[in-house]
């Protein structure tokens, strides 16, 4: 693999502290004044500072190519300062247009498959640049229920809010699901939403030209065709381009501040937590209630609710999931009370150990004993570290099994060695001298990443 040239942070500090300073302007004015538009923005996005910064973003997220084909290794051999002068002098003179997004199929759990759009390098890069200026401003106006793609916010943080309710019984749930949010946002409201803070009609059709940029498809043979169904049906921004989750955050910011300004919040006494497309209603005996008008807001909105997946239950007699865990009663192992709490998501804990037992297949024993148990080090350490809230032990223990008997037998696969003859590998071996993360010794002590 090609080694790849990475430039110094120091390198990178003077642009980002203007550009940060700068973000920081345009937030507290948003915030100090809840009701101005901003109308001199496009100029901002060609600056050479705003663009090295997006640049170098995009480079750390990686990616593959779009349709184009060209790479980041591709730019870094034509010239990265002279690459986004010529992207600047796109965007000064008026002239940049998008080109298609490629679509690809992302395997999900339940079997199906998520869209999934990558626009090309340049197309990213541009659009990052409108996050950083668009992004500081926005930031401003989204509710603190919802917790996607925001600095300081993570999906944990939306796991600790909904056990929060439940400890102070809020124990009756709406467990909401959406058909195909992202696709279904309309773009009239959507640049309604962006309008409200939003005058430079620079920025506005820059926007518009990627929510109706054409798709991209290859088929089995090889064969490429182009829809245009957003621009066509004016509605939906594509999963995987860089300003989606952006434009996602704020038009579900208007079911979330609806909900409050109409006066469901208050009437019914039921608390929205929301992540992206997921969100759950928390309440205290006016689930029913709760989910009509739920549904009554979602048509008025456009966007269609998933009636095979959203319901309601009620704990502790029943169970509901949300990002991967799974609430319900637990027990305390020490007094044996019961008690709310969150665990990892059966399906999940499935999901890991079916990505273990790929890694350790007979087909990777080429590989060195340093370099596999570091493969499995990354896996364990990463998904501990996202499930690492409420009732944990038990998960981890089934994972951490798994882990040792999939290494076991790799082990004596690469040794040639018979199952009951050579090493018995016992699994204080495979930690203390093989170097295995031990997810069940580490329970609630941090930081696990130092482990990695």
């Amino acid at each position: 693999m090609e080694s790849r040239e990475i430039v110094p942070e120091k390198e990178l500090l003077p642009p980002l502290v203007k550009v940060q300073k700068f973000r920081e302007t345009l937030h507290a004015k948003a915030k100090e004044s809840p009701n101005y538009r901003f109308y001199a923005l496009y100029d901002k996005m060609w600056r050479a500072d705003v663009l090295t910064i997006a640049y170098y973003r995009c480079e750390a997220n990686q990616g593959a190519a779009g349709v184009d084909g060209q790479t980041f290794a591709d730019i870094e051999t034509y010239g990265v300062e002279r690459w986004l002068g010529e992207l600047a002098q796109e965007l000064k003179a008026k002239t940049y247009l998008p080109q298609a997004v490629r679509r690809v199929w992302i395997p999900k759990a339940d079997g199906k498959q998520r869209p999934l759009g990558i626009p090309t390098i340049r197309d990213r890069v541009v659009q990052m640049a409108a996050v950083l200026v668009l992004e500081p401003i926005f930031e401003a106006d989204l509710q603190p229920e919802q917790y996607a793609y925001r600095a300081e916010r993570s999906a944990q943080d939306a796991v600790r809010a909904v056990q929060s309710w439940l400890d102070r019984g809020y124990t009756e749930i709406v467990d909401a699901d959406l058909s195909g949010y992202f696709d279904s946002i309309p773009h009239t409201d959507l640049m309604k939403s962006v309008a409200r803070r939003v005058s430079d009609r620079h920025v506005l059709h820059l926007i518009k030209m990627w929510l109706e940029a054409a798709v991209e498809e290859t088929d089995a043979r090889g064969r490429k065709s182009r829809t245009t169904r957003n621009k066509d049906e004016h509605r939906g921004t594509p999963q995987g381009g860089v300003l989606s989750p952006l434009l996602a955050n704020l038009y579900m910011r208007r079911f979330v501040l609806g909900w409050k300004t109409l006066g469901h919040e208050q009437r019914l006494d039921a608390h929205i937590v929301n992540y992206a497309d997921d969100f759950v209603i928390l309440t205290r005996g006016n689930a029913d209630e709760a989910m009509a008008t739920m549904r009554d807001m979602m048509g008025k909105l456009k966007l269609t609710v998933n009636e095979k997946k959203t319901r309601k239950c009620s704990l502790p007699e029943e169970t509901f999931t949300f990002l991967g865990f799974t609430f319900g009663r637990r027990y305390s192992w020490k007094t044996g009370r019961a008690y709310l709490a969150p665990a990892p998501a059966v399906k999940k804990v499935q999901a890991i150990c079916d990505k273990i037992s790929e890694a350790t297949r007979r087909q990777t024993t080429y590989r060195t004993e340093a370099e596999e148990v570091l493969r499995l080090n990354q896996m364990l350490v990463g998904w501990a570290n996202y499930f690492r809230l409420g009732y944990v032990t038990g998960a981890w223990q089934v994972v951490q099994q798994h882990t040792c008997r999939r290494l076991r037998r790799w082990l004596r696969l690469k040794h040639k060695e018979r199952s009951g003859r050579g090493l018995p590998y016992l699994d204080q071996q495979l930690y203390d001298c093989w170097g295995l993360a031990n997810l069940v010794r580490g329970v609630r002590r941090l930081p696990l990443w130092a482990k990695a």
